[in-house]
């Protein structure tokens, strides 16, 4: 009798968990579109039957994974890689750097203080918090005077925090803990370290704090050494429910600047002056466009925003009067960012998705242009009082390292380096552009081994992200670099939705034109295949959260296209995807369901609702986490039921889903290196890596 091998067993159709199938509908505008497996939606860690259903899923997929060819030599790979020292940007306070640093396989990276000539310490270590390493330390602020450490802990990759305070001198937390603390656990210390400022929502309803929308979320002031109970309302707009703030100083302490939004697409800003003991007075009051702080000098505050910009302006703004003016106009580049250094404003930018940053005077007279490593992604210019800061840079195949700036002199030098196991001499990253189908030129990222034989196909990983104004630009990653040293091809596709062009790429891919996001991809996917680089049997594809639901909806769209699908963590029920924690944020991108044109739209790419019977979909490994309460995870348990339940061929349609872990922040190292190892595994398989 022939022994079976381990690619005839991964080949076998697959005998998928049972699923439930309601009767449920989304009645809505005149239709009823059927829901039926709502029951999914309920929360995992306390519904019996969708835990249940998780396990009997997780047991079929983690045996189908355990089969497949090459996955262990992967996963040592991944490990072996991973094992290197790696840094964060330092925040310099009181004389003190505060950096994170991690070891290499470390679950969660540590945080070091170091002060000038002496040996680095270590302040914060959070890996014996948790024995499966899933608690991670979040956010970190130091005061100004580097007394204290106001610190975020995150559990389970929940996007909730706890803020604790420490005295940096001793390493001992005071008693101080504060709750309801969600996006972002980042606070403005007074400059006399007395307290800090945060944002905090109230607390959620019993039962719900996973998956409930949050609302009336209030800027208070926390005193140290007094419990939160005693904390000071210091702005709410109780009356838009919906407005979420975030609260910053400037350097000096004199500048409050609050952002205020209901959604991704803009915001408002109010602003004090604190030596006069102003309440925040309104700025902008508008929605529609974003508004960034870069930072003061005595009255004037200075903005990067898209008004009368689509690619962005930087403007110096009286404080008393809230006149402005542009001291950087919108130039042919894209303007993602600025920081006053000193006595000169350090402006980021983007030119076909690479960074190039640039040195003004507070005038806007340019200086020059900052020094950088090569092509790749710059950032992490933090204002400064004393004309220095830091940024991090790295590129697809240059590993991380941290730069020391300095403004009054333009000039720049590595303090800390990353050392990976490789050459980056042996990679090659080039850029290419493809019309889409409407036309549109896009960018393109292709990188491989340089002995990689091009003349011929090879199988390829394609990522993107598409949405939400976010650029996809070149970085270091570990997981990709296997993949390429195993001889794949890599290619990020630089869609529209994002940032990279400005206002104008991002209206060019959300709302009723979100379908230009769909097209530009799978245009992406054939300019590969036109190009000689791979072939529909080769090609996988890759995105998560925003891009999670591309990857959903081209697989529905263009199954033929493509030979694995790896969405992760993705919005996959287009109707009702507001209904849950952080969706409401995303209106602006997505369309609001009480209006019917956008219902209609939605619904006809909706991933969840469009799994059409009678093709041959790709294989397809849809990942997500039981803790994510950012895209709430039976958003992915909906689509994976429906895979399952289509006559779609016989590839496999699984769903792995991770155990204390979220969206994506604070996972451990060793969830990150066994996920990558199940993913390259899978799609290595599929498109012919490793046979």
């Amino acid at each position: 009798m022939m022994m079976s091998t381990a690619a005839s067993v991964v080949a076998a159709p697959i005998a998928y968990p049972e699923t439930k199938r309601g009767f449920e509908v989304e009645a809505r505008h005149g239709l009823s579109v059927p829901d039926p497996y709502r029951w999914l939606e309920a929360d995992v860690r306390t519904d019996a039957n969708v835990a249940k259903w998780v396990d009997a899923q997780n047991t079929v997929t983690m045996g189908y994974l355990a089969g497949l060819p090459k996955r262990e030599p992967i996963r040592q790979r991944l490990t072996a890689l991973y094992n290197y020292e790696r840094f964060g940007i330092p925040r310099v306070r009181g004389g003190l750097q505060f950096y994170a640093r991690n070891s290499g396989l470390q679950n969660q990276s540590v945080l070091y203080v170091q002060a000038d000539g002496a040996a680095p310490r270590v302040l914060i270590d959070p890996n014996p918090w948790a024995k499966d390493g899933a608690t991670a330390l979040a956010e970190w602020t130091p005061s100004k005077d580097g007394k204290h450490l106001a610190y975020a802990v995150q559990d389970g990759g929940t996007d909730w925090r706890t803020i604790k305070v420490m005295n940096v001198a001793t390493g001992i937390d005071l008693a101080d803990s504060l709750e309801g603390v969600k996006y972002t656990g980042e606070v403005a210390w007074r400059p006399d370290g007395s307290g800090f400022y945060y944002s905090r929502f109230p607390a959620p309803p019993a039962g719900q704090k996973y998956q409930s929308a949050t609302l009336n979320e209030a800027i208070w002031f926390h005193k140290l050494g007094t419990p939160q109970s005693a904390d000071t309302k210091v702005f709410a707009t109780p009356d838009r429910p919906k407005l979420g703030h975030h609260a910053q100083l400037s350097e000096d302490g004199r500048w409050m600047v609050v952002s205020s939004s209901e959604s991704s697409g803009g915001n408002a800003v109010f602003i004090a002056d604190l030596s006069k003991g102003e309440t925040p007075r309104a700025f902008v009051s508008a929605l529609d466009k974003e508004w960034g702080f870069a930072g003061s000098q005595g009255g004037t505050l200075y903005f990067v925003t898209n008004k009368d910009a689509p690619r962005y302006q930087l403007l110096a703004v009286d404080g008393a009067s809230g006149s402005g003016k542009p001291v950087v106009p919108e130039g042919a580049a894209t303007l993602t960012g600025g920081a006053v250094v000193g006595k000169r404003l350090v402006v980021e930018t983007l030119e076909d998705a690479k960074s190039v940053v640039r040195l003004y005077e507070t005038d806007g007279k340019p200086v020059g242009v900052v020094p950088l490593p090569g092509i790749g992604t710059a950032g992490g210019f933090q204002s400064s009082d004393d004309g220095k800061t830091w940024f991090a840079f790295s590129s697809f195949a240059t590993p991380g390292s941290i730069w020391r700036y300095d403004a009054a002199t333009n000039t720049a030098e590595v303090v800390r380096q990353a050392k990976v196991a490789f050459n980056p001499a042996d990679y090659t990253v080039s850029q290419v552009f493809y019309p889409s189908k409407d036309g549109t030129k896009v960018p393109m990222f292709v990188a491989h081994r340089k002995d990689v034989d091009v003349s011929k196909p090879h199988p390829t990983l394609l990522y993107a992200y598409g949405g939400f104004n976010i650029s996809s630009t070149p970085g270091f990653s570990v997981s990709r670099l296997v993949w390429m040293e195993m001889g794949g091809v890599f290619a990020v596709a630089n869609i529209r939705g994002g940032g990279e062009y400005g206002a104008a790429w991002h209206d060019g891919g959300r709302l009723l034109n979100k379908q230009n996001v769909f097209d530009d991809f799978i245009a992406a996917g054939e300019a590969l295949i036109q190009r000689g680089l791979t072939t529909k049997g080769q090609l996988a594809i890759q995105g998560g959260s925003n891009g999670g639901l591309l990857v959903g909806a081209v697989t529905n769209q263009r199954p033929d296209l493509f030979a694995a699908a790896l969405p992760a963590v993705g919005v996959m029920d287009m109707l009702r995807y507001a209904n849950w924690t952080a969706g409401r944020y995303w209106v602006d991108d997505y369309g609001d369901m009480n209006k019917p044109e956008m219902f209609r739209y939605n619904l006809g790419f909706s991933p969840y609702h469009n799994v059409k019977g009678g093709k041959a979909y790709p294989a397809i490994l849809v990942t997500t986490a039981d803790t994510d309460d950012r895209v709430v995870p039976s958003h992915s348990f909906k689509y994976a039921a429906a895979l399952q339940a289509a006559p779609i061929g016989d590839k496999p349609h699984l769903i792995r889903i991770e155990t204390r872990a979220g969206h994506g922040s604070g996972k451990p190292t060793d969830k990150i290196i066994a996920e990558a190892a199940d993913l390259w595994a899978f799609a290595g398989y599929w498109t012919g890596l490793t046979k």
